[in-house]
């Protein structure tokens, strides 16, 4: 690997990084609040990516594989490392800073902040406005205004997009990021609008939208969600959060190509069938179990459905004091995810789609073992290779569920809290259950414990593989 070739770019992407420690500033300046909060960061990112940029040399193509996987996943962390300053320069611990600059980059949402409201306006703004440029993606981001990248950008993609193929909606792919991120705006402008016709201030309006688009749930506020206490808000993060965890090649089709593009995709349609099968059932518990009326019952169950399947983690209640049933319920959800090439985390609903016609198949063969057919999805055959994947995946996913999990239930946690702050924070959802639920925070949870996770976020971010595939030796092989 040319290591500086692959310090040349990352100093290229502290330089996109530093662009937007800009903004920040100019909110903590209309509040009357200290520049030195975002100016110091600045100044450092800025010298750091100098020095960066002008002793390595970056090639624009023929970059190969490896740096492609390494520049993604160091660029995601380093873009957790540098946005953690602010929180350190409020007091914030630094592992705990660098546990909330990691959950904003990642959209995960989990928060170490014990006290959200007591922390400027600024640095919340900054905490939603992190989380909107992970939604989509730091390094889709740089793709896409980077010019001349080529086969670089390319790699690039793949890493960035790890998922069962790349969805190319234009033959360069620095058009296709373009694309996603320009419908990525479109929508955020049009959920900012509604809001604030529906009576949330413009700060409010645009840090919700930061954080409900991209599936990610930091809210300025301690409560989240139920602090507005208001079924039309509730119903505009309803509809946006559901947009955000389909997938945005889809939206771009359905708006410009065909009409019917979501509707006829499986993906979809299963999405949609999880959402309405669990909504019913969390709502029949909640109302059988007199939590709730049967209105309150379905408002609050499709809210909250829909915030943990796309892994955006708002609330509009407290669902840790829920019957274990319905919590359940919720903790099944958080291992799904919403679609792939959606700002949701999760393992993603294809890849259960999938998985279960897999299954289907190999039970079919039990009973016909001379029979020849085929995993099939959207009227094409799915190769075995994808297959295989997926299945590597799984096990991969599952053993680091298993081995973070037993990490924090060995430093104390208890068996819910560490079961769900383990898939919380890999699957990218944010709140957990117990001591890490909708209205606590991971502040609880050990330093140690807290580092475990932070490299959770780290790792379901990026659909493990890009992580992962730089800890095997054989890519340290030359």
């Amino acid at each position: 690997m040319r290591y500086n070739v692959v310090l040349g770019v990352l100093g290229s992407i502290l330089w996109l990084l530093a662009a937007f420690m800009v903004i920040p500033l100019f909110v903590a300046a209309y509040y009357d609040e200290s520049l030195y909060t975002f100016g110091i960061p600045l100044i450092i990112t800025i010298l750091v990516a100098s020095f960066f940029t002008l002793f390595f040399k970056r090639q624009d193509k023929e970059w190969n594989l490896k740096e492609g996987f390494f520049i993604v996943a160091s660029g995601w962390l380093i873009a957790a490392v540098f946005y953690s300053f602010p929180y350190m320069l409020e007091g914030v611990p630094p592992i705990n800073a660098l546990f909330e600059s990691m959950s904003g980059v990642t959209a995960t949402g989990a928060t170490a902040l014990q006290d959200i409201e007591s922390h400027s306006k600024s640095l919340l703004f900054w905490r939603s406005m992190t989380q909107w440029l992970g939604g989509m993606g730091i390094i889709m981001l740089f793709i896409a205004i980077l010019p001349k990248l080529g086969i670089a950008g390319r790699q690039m993609f793949r890493a960035e997009v790890p998922g069962l193929h790349e969805e190319q909606l234009r033959p360069r792919i620095r058009e296709t990021a373009k694309i996603l991120w320009l419908v990525y705006i479109v929508l955020s402008i049009a959920e900012v609008i509604v809001l604030d016709l529906a009576g949330l201030s413009l700060y409010d309006s645009i840090t919700h939208t930061f954080t409900s688009i991209s599936c990610s749930g930091f809210s300025p506020y301690s409560d989240s969600i139920a602090a507005f206490n208001d079924p039309l808000v509730e119903s505009i993060f309803i509809v946006f959060m559901f947009l955000g965890g389909a997938n945005f090649a889809l939206h771009y089709k359905t708006i410009f190509l065909d009409r019917t593009s979501l509707i006829k995709d499986q993906e979809f349609k299963f999405y949609f069938a999880i959402i309405t099968i669990a909504t019913v059932v969390l709502a029949y518990m909640l109302f059988s179990t007199r939590v709730y009326s049967l209105s309150d019952a379905f408002r609050y169950s499709s809210f909250q459905v829909i915030s943990i399947l796309t892994t955006t983690g708002y609330a509009t209640a407290d669902f840790n004091l829920w019957p274990d049933s319905s919590r359940f319920i919720l903790f099944l959800l958080m291992f799904i995810g919403g679609c792939a090439g959606s700002t949701s985390g999760g393992v993603k609903v294809v890849r259960v789609l999938l998985l279960l016609k897999y299954a289907q198949n190999v039970l079919f063969k039990v009973l016909h073992p001379k029979a020849i057919r085929h995993v099939r999805f959207n009227g094409k055959t799915v190769p075995e290779d994808i297959i295989h994947s997926i299945v590597s995946f799984m096990v991969i996913y599952f053993m680091i569920f298993v081995a973070s999990s037993t990490m924090l239930s060995l430093m104390g946690m208890d068996f819910v809290t560490s079961l769900s702050a383990s898939i919380a924070t890999l699957g990218n959802v944010g709140p957990g259950l117990g001591l890490v639920g909708p209205m606590a925070s991971f502040d609880a949870i050990p330093d140690l414990g807290k580092l475990i996770l932070t490299a959770n976020m780290w790792i379901g971010r990026l659909e493990v593989f890009t992580v992962m595939v730089i800890l095997t030796p054989a890519f340290w092989r030359k």
